[in-house]
């Protein structure tokens, strides 16, 4: 990070301008970031305005440690907590890329989790020669301390304009398509199923979505289904948190007991429609006679699950070593979008008058 400069002396801002300026010494500026303990709250607030006055963000952990200021490894901003990361497949699959791209070029890997409360305090801390943000929402606290540490950086399922350099699939395009197969097969009633709470109509999840990724996929769904004709705003949600299996199945009760059942379900996951399959199964509602059910992702049990789960297969660890390629190497801004495929497995079937019962 290079420190701005200071416009009255052309000099960069460092501790010790900062110590100047306050009439401290740089140990006490340096407590009112690391020991915030070892000063009184008057102090340190003082010190900290006086700093944000001069363009000071704080000591670089780089060049506390390196006289170099290279660490040799990128930072890996995820947005779950490392328990959910390591257990989501889709993810497994971009970690696995994003780790053979680090192989493959000798640099190390730090992981910078969702923690509450803590968040941009580990992007700020973090010792890395750049970032990689994995999925997180434009106008996070961890998006605004990665600018501020002024290093390179990558955005992952990101709105492609919102950075210098992107790494997507074409969402929108991709979640057209699925809408567009099951409505081939003569569905008109549909169900969303969404791995976060609340909404209950599909013009309410519109609104709500805060990530590029959620946003783009409903903006594709609703594309193929306006299109049909089909009126998009009251079409009926079911929720539940988490991005799990049994996040499907806590779903699925608001789509399934419904009097007007739907004969289709788009999910947001892979997870969560397979865990829409298994609400079906318990409620004896046959998959696909009864109810078509399609995903997004193609993680390794879709193929396997009984019965076969329709979904978009997106290349998650070519995602992830393409991050890294783009952060090592790329001289300029680069823009990079991968290439999605339909995947029609047995979990969608046509409309058939035992869909509607």
């Amino acid at each position: 990070m290079t420190p701005r400069a200071d416009s009255q002396t052309d000099r960069p801002v460092t501790l010790a301008t900062v110590a100047e300026a306050v009439g401290v010494s740089r140990m006490t500026v340096s407590n009112a970031y690391n020991r915030p303990d070892q000063l009184s709250p008057a102090m340190r607030d003082k010190v900290l305005a006086a700093a944000a006055a001069l363009g000071y963000s704080g000591p670089n952990p780089v060049a506390r440690t390196l006289s170099r200021g290279e660490t040799g490894s990128i930072g890996l901003v995820l947005d779950y907590a490392l328990t959910q990361a390591f257990s989501d497949p889709a993810t497994i699959g971009f970690l696995h890329g994003v780790a053979a791209g680090c192989e493959e070029r000798a640099v190390g890997l730090s992981l910078v989790p969702k923690i509450a409360g803590r968040d941009a305090a580990l992007v700020q801390s973090a010792l890395v020669d750049g970032f990689i943000l994995y999925c997180t929402p434009e106008g996070d606290p961890r998006h605004t301390a990665v600018l501020d540490r002024r290093l390179p950086y990558v955005l992952v399922d990101y709105d492609p304009g919102s950075g210098p350099r992107t790494v997507n699939i074409d969402d929108r395009g991709a979640s057209r398509r699925m809408a567009e197969h099951l409505l081939a097969l003569g569905h008109r009633s549909f169900g969303l199923a969404l791995p976060w709470s609340k909404p209950d109509t599909a013009g309410q999840a519109q609104a709500a979505a805060f990530r590029n990724v959620d946003a783009q996929r409903l903006a594709g769904w609703r594309d193929a289904l306006e299109a049909a004709g089909i009126d998009w705003d009251p079409i009926p949600v079911g929720t539940a948190p988490g991005d799990r299996r049994a996040t499907g199945r806590d779903a699925a009760s608001t789509l399934l007991d419904r009097a007007d059942r739907p004969t289709a379900i788009l999910s947001l996951s892979d997870s969560v429609a397979l865990g829409i399959i298994d609400a079906a199964r318990a409620r004896g509602i046959a998959v696909p006679a009864q109810l078509s059910v399609a995903g997004f992702d193609d993680i390794p049990t879709a193929a396997t699950s009984d019965p076969p789960l329709t979904t978009v297969r997106q290349p998650h660890e070519l995602k992830g070593a393409e991050a890294v390629r783009l952060l090592l190497e790329a001289d300029g801004p680069s823009a990079v979008q991968l290439p999605t495929q339909l995947v029609v497995r047995a979990s969608t079937g046509p409309l058939t008058e035992r869909s509607t019962r």
